[in-house]
């Protein structure tokens, strides 16, 4: 198995973990990961167009469809992680109120700016929340909606005065403070999952990467990286 690779799709929901974990399962089954880290609408869409990996890491719904159309291995999901979203501003700047739905209402509409991503299971959630909430048009009149990407970079860059992310990605930005999680009652919370594509000829290496991650042993890494680990 020397020199050989196990290719990744992963959402960018678990980079960090699998970054910290990744050299630890290298090392000890002797082959190399090459992960490729995007949000899960742009993984998905590139799957539908035709592109394969060994694994991948998405959201638990997306992982069952994909199983249920063929293309990950029926009875390979192997859930990993719960993710919230949560929202962050620059460091240092005032720290508003996010305690209940009606105060994190307050606080979206009294921003000057916000910043949210468009094809992350983050910004999906957010983009349907203030829908549900009926303040859609005057958070959009205000709203920087990336592509992709990390929104905590620009609340890092005074780009944008509240940034809404995975609070898993919002701790890889340096120069923010993150203020919490979204209030139980309106909380996005996404199970991050791990699954084998149905025509890797790696399933025993992609099984084997999958409980690695998946060891007691880790549940603090997962945790570090501002997930709650369901294993």
């Amino acid at each position: 198995m020397e020199g050989d690779t196990l290719t990744i799709l992963s959402t960018l929901g678990v980079m960090e973990a699998m970054r910290a974990l990744g050299p630890g399962f290298e090392a000890e089954a002797g082959l190399r990961l090459a992960a490729d880290y995007a949000p899960t609408k742009s993984l998905l869409g590139r799957i539908a167009a035709g592109e394969a990996a060994d694994l991948a890491f998405l959201t638990a719904d997306a992982v069952d469809d994909l199983m249920a159309s063929g293309t990950l291995r029926p009875g390979s999901r192997t859930d990993l992680a719960r993710s919230f979203v949560g929202v962050a501003v620059r460091a240092g700047a005032p720290r508003p109120d996010i305690a209940s739905a009606e105060a994190f209402v307050r606080t979206l509409l009294a921003a000057k700016s916000i910043a949210y991503s468009r094809a992350g299971a983050s910004g999906i959630f957010f983009a349907g929340l203030i829908k549900r909430l009926g303040i859609e048009a005057e958070v959009n009149a205000k709203a920087t909606i990336i592509p992709e990407g990390l929104t905590g970079a620009l609340a890092a860059r005074g780009e944008a005065e509240i940034a809404i992310q995975q609070v898993s990605e919002l701790m890889a930005v340096p120069g923010i403070d993150i203020l919490g999680r979204l209030p139980g009652e309106i909380a996005g919370i996404t199970t991050f999952s791990g699954a084998i594509f149905a025509a890797t000829a790696r399933a025993e290496q992609a099984r084997a990467l999958l409980a690695f991650l998946t060891r007691p042993a880790h549940r603090a890494v997962f945790a570090e990286g501002g997930l709650e680990p369901v294993f």
